[in-house]
């Protein structure tokens, strides 16, 4: 005391700095297990890196997946916990490659478990009817014949248990179930539901008109 003045002390208690410490570790690991958690289990971002998907995707999009719609999986891991619903056509998947599960491919579903799959003349059937699809594209420059058959005439197939058949939209370009075959679901990643980001590298501008769009 000094004329009736405490005075206190410049630094900080070392105890007092060491649980100050803590706290923001505590508060770092927690913000890590939860953006962890998010990723693996509701919603996870990518990225659209070539243009199989085109119109629907174009290259430079940014999505995001939901991972909850098709069940609730053991974090990092192939086992479901909680089923919720199967993927079903027409839906827009983002899956492990089968031949490399590195990679992450994305395509739409055309044939679910027990569908009867053909392609005859680059038209797609399904169980023996003609699919009527807007969202699929033909090069208009890369007619009959062509030096990979199964591109353009294709099986019949008939899907598998727990397996999904698969095609870009873009279909004279895309490597999907006809080159390699079908999708195991334990190896779905989840549905494409939103561009959130859109940029044109080779104009170098964001494509603002894409931004928001529903994935459909």
């Amino acid at each position: 005391m000094e004329d009736g003045v405490r005075v206190e002390p410049l630094e900080t208690p070392v105890g007092t700095r060491r649980s100050t410490i803590r706290e923001y570790a505590e508060s770092l690991v927690i913000a890590i297990v939860l953006a962890l958690c998010i990723r693996s289990l509701v919603v996870q971002a990518f990225k659209i890196p070539s243009g199989s998907m085109l119109q629907t995707l174009q290259i430079g999009d940014h999505i995001l997946v939901n991972k909850f719609i098709y069940g609730v999986r053991l974090p990092f891991t192939d086992v479901t916990l909680i089923p919720v619903r199967s993927p079903k056509r027409r839906d827009v998947i983002v899956f492990r490659f089968p031949k490399d599960e590195s990679k992450d491919f994305i395509k739409r579903v055309v044939g679910i478990p027990g569908d009867t799959i053909q392609v005859r003349n680059k038209a797609l059937y399904v169980n023996s009817e003609l699919q009527e699809e807007s969202y699929a594209i033909h090069d208009p420059h890369d007619a009959f014949p062509h030096s990979m058959p199964n591109r353009d005439n294709f099986g019949p197939v008939t899907v598998p248990a727990d397996s999904y058949f698969v095609m870009g939209d873009n279909r004279d370009h895309s490597l999907d179930s006809r080159f390699w075959g079908f999708v195991d679901n334990t190896k779905i990643r989840g549905k494409a539901f939103l561009i959130y980001w859109s940029w044109d590298k080779e104009a170098t501008w964001v494509r603002w008109d894409r931004i928001a769009d529903i994935i459909q």
